[in-house]
């Protein structure tokens, strides 16, 4: 290839034509329609009837004692929280490099958030960095599969065992993921997920908590939810002179017609997840030869998955690249043709005033600390990877259905841009001091239609 032939130096686009469906999330079919209006017609927007069918047909799937529906992701993270014990003055351990959902709600419990650093290679919390962060008030790790990838679960779950705390973890990233062939949300203590309309698992806006451990299942319950059990049914004595009303004052149970969509959706989530993660697979293999760009996936022999493949990455060797910036290379690749190339995702969470100086209830000091008996925000100066990884990763098209021909035309974007990257030095303008961003998450849903 040579100069002409690179779009951004005024060359033919590898990304042609219309992508067609291949973008297109989640699917939607007469079948989820009809389940929608049977909700409307039947005036059940607000029941339960149909959410603990879903509850069901969830806890089944996962394979695993209680599932609880919620109204978002989001509270179901708090009432994970809650539920394993979370309350004022408890430190909570989360990666920095999450969405803030991950963990933020420990404010609302009086807790106090801890940061560790994430792992190069999975992207998710490090498991060597957490021990050292734990302290006498420290009540659960929230782990996060993050942009789809398994945590390393083993040695997180040893360290908790070994100092009697509890493993929360956020699968909203990773739904039907495997970790050593063991579905994530079924090894922690508790786990939840956000089922909202951008996820892989997407049924609106929507968030379940399951576990395998009945008292966690009824904290949980009694936290944000009312109606659903008489003191009479609850197996926690100690809860049962206050059942009837929530706990916590919250009212979180999920919209009947989420959990319509759910009920249909879920009796095909693992065979579309197929065809994502063979799409995925054939994108990647047509780049296997090329050094300096590798996926941020598992690897084949280990027994995990990538499940739906959420947010898909690659990871970025600016050496072998003759030192390219990765804000060029991505602009190359979006000059080709797909305008999602962009480097880094979430802005690590430490570095946001709301983390180190915001005063959010009166406290009279940073509410991070207001509870605490320690400055974790010291903790906040060992995060290196945290705070590099933006100028390391970049997007890559999150195909839902395999369609070679399109798959390979993407592809060819980025062949383009790397075979060329001698051409793209000339013009290479670096990285701009902040690459990512806060609201992550809402980008990649704004172009994840890959034109």
């Amino acid at each position: 290839m040579g100069k002409d032939d690179l779009a951004i130096l005024g060359g033919t686009r590898a990304v042609p034509f219309d992508a067609g469906d291949i973008f297109d999330w989640p699917i939607i079919t007469a079948e989820d329609e009809e389940a929608v209006l049977s909700v409307l017609r039947s005036r059940s927007m607000s029941g339960t009837d149909i959410t603990k069918a879903f509850e069901s047909d969830f806890r089944k799937w996962l394979g695993v004692d209680y599932a609880l529906g919620f109204s978002s992701g989001t509270a179901a993270v708090q009432t994970a929280m809650y539920a394993v014990g979370v309350g004022i003055g408890d430190e909570v351990i989360a990666p920095s490099v999450t969405y803030w959902a991950s963990i933020l709600q420990a404010y609302s419990l009086g807790a106090t958030p801890v940061f560790a650093d994430i792992d190069m290679k999975t992207l998710c919390i490090n498991p060597e960095d957490i021990e050292h962060r734990i302290s006498p008030r420290t009540k659960a790790i929230v782990v996060v599969h993050y942009l789809g990838h398994p945590a390393d679960m083993d040695p997180i779950v040893e360290i908790a065992k070994k100092h009697n705390i509890k493993v929360i973890e956020d699968v909203s990233h990773a739904q039907g993921a495997l970790y050593k062939g063991r579905k994530v949300g079924t090894i922690g203590d508790a786990a939840a997920i956000s089922l909202m309309t951008g996820k892989t698992f997407a049924i609106g806006e929507a968030g379940m908590l399951v576990t395998d451990d009945v008292e966690t299942y009824e904290r949980a319950l009694q936290f944000g939810h009312y109606t659903r059990k008489s003191g009479a049914d609850l197996k926690t004595d100690y809860l049962k002179p206050f059942a009837g009303l929530p706990l916590g004052g919250y009212k979180y149970r999920m919209h009947q017609m989420s959990s319509a969509v759910g009920r249909v959706q879920i009796k095909y989530f693992d065979e579309r997840c197929s065809d994502i993660d063979r799409a995925m697979k054939y994108f990647w293999e047509l780049l296997s030869d090329i050094k300096g760009i590798r996926p941020h996936a598992v690897e084949e022999e280990s027994g995990s998955t990538m499940g739906g493949w959420y947010a898909p990455h690659g990871v970025y060797d600016a050496a072998e690249f003759g030192g390219l910036s990765i804000s060029r290379f991505c602009e190359a690749v979006r000059a080709e043709g797909y305008s999602g190339c962009k480097p880094g995702c979430n802005t690590p969470l430490h570095t946001h005033g709301l983390f180190s100086e915001y005063d959010v209830y009166g406290h009279g000091k940073p509410t991070r600390i207001a509870n605490a008996d320690r400055d974790v925000r010291e903790l906040d100066k060992t995060l290196p990877v945290s705070e590099k990884v933006n100028s390391l990763i970049f997007d890559v098209p999150h195909f839902k259905h395999y369609r070679p021909e399109i798959i390979e035309s993407y592809a060819m974007a980025f062949r383009k841009a790397a075979e060329n990257y001698k051409l793209l030095l000339d013009g290479d303008r670096g990285d701009p001091e902040n690459i990512g961003g806060w609201n992550f998450f809402k980008q990649l849903a704004e172009k994840s239609n890959g034109n």
